[in-house]
């Protein structure tokens, strides 16, 4: 498959932040519907996956209510902002549609092309984004890792990490479009939001979110001198096998 296409089909399913703040409507392109189709031979969770995380985080994966993306990366030292599994959280970057999360399930969890067992590849993790999956109270989380491409599923206090170098087009594919519409991050709390959003709605709620994101910003630009670093740790310290 054109990954092009993937991306453009991942941009039609997503609510946008924006787009979710002003008005709370999906954004769909009925002409762009149809450049996926599931493999009819994928139809169950490889058992590799299934067996290594449980039936409880599966299942949250597999009937998610709702899906929701944030962009993360490795925690600096000292941080004391928003974080998510260990991993500060950089912005918000939308709410999944159903189609995209079936396209997620069926390339990363149910085809075995994509997915290499028990191999580890001699690169650093870079955590681009986490997908939470909702269902009810309880939630799965599952990052995406690009150049190093691979996926962990948390849950539970437990990390699963799998190698995904198979699937590096549909993960970037993924991950491009998604981290384009980010918007930055503030807590639903701070906010009496409902939903694990974190959007700011008001001229308040912006200011308070950009004092709140100062030093984030500030780390985030000290942060691209040192990407030619090959220091490992934190969640690199996860080996891409089970």
């Amino acid at each position: 498959m054109n990954w092009l296409k993937i991306s453009t089909f991942a941009l039609s399913l997503l609510i946008a932040p924006a787009t979710y703040a002003q008005n709370n409507t999906d954004f769909k392109n009925p002409n762009q519907a149809n450049e996926w189709k599931p493999n009819p031979n994928n139809t169950i969770i490889l058992e590799e996956i299934s067996s290594a995380t449980g039936s409880t985080a599966i299942n949250n994966i597999v009937n998610a209510e709702q899906i929701f993306c944030y962009q993360v990366t490795n925690q600096p030292e000292n941080y004391n902002g928003y974080t998510l599994d260990g991993m500060a959280i950089v912005g918000f970057c939308g709410i999944l549609n159903q189609q995209l999360k079936e396209m997620i399930v069926s390339e990363l969890f149910m085809n075995p092309d994509n997915i290499i067992f028990d191999v580890t590849e001699n690169c650093i993790i870079r955590p681009k984004i986490i997908l939470r999956f909702v269902r009810g109270v309880d939630s799965t989380d599952v990052l995406l890792s690009s150049p190093c491409h691979a996926f962990a599923i948390f849950y539970g206090g437990k990390i699963n990490a799998f190698n995904a170098k198979p699937a590096a087009p549909i993960i970037d594919a993924l991950i491009t479009p998604l981290i384009k519409n980010k918007v930055d991050f503030a807590s639903p709390a701070l906010f009496n939001q409902l939903l694990p959003m974190g959007i700011a709605q008001t001229d308040e709620q912006k200011a308070l979110l950009n004092k709140k994101n100062e030093p984030l910003r500030n780390w985030m630009s000290k942060q691209k001198e040192d990407e030619n670093s090959s220091r490992r740790g934190g969640w690199n310290k996860v080996n891409l096998k089970i």
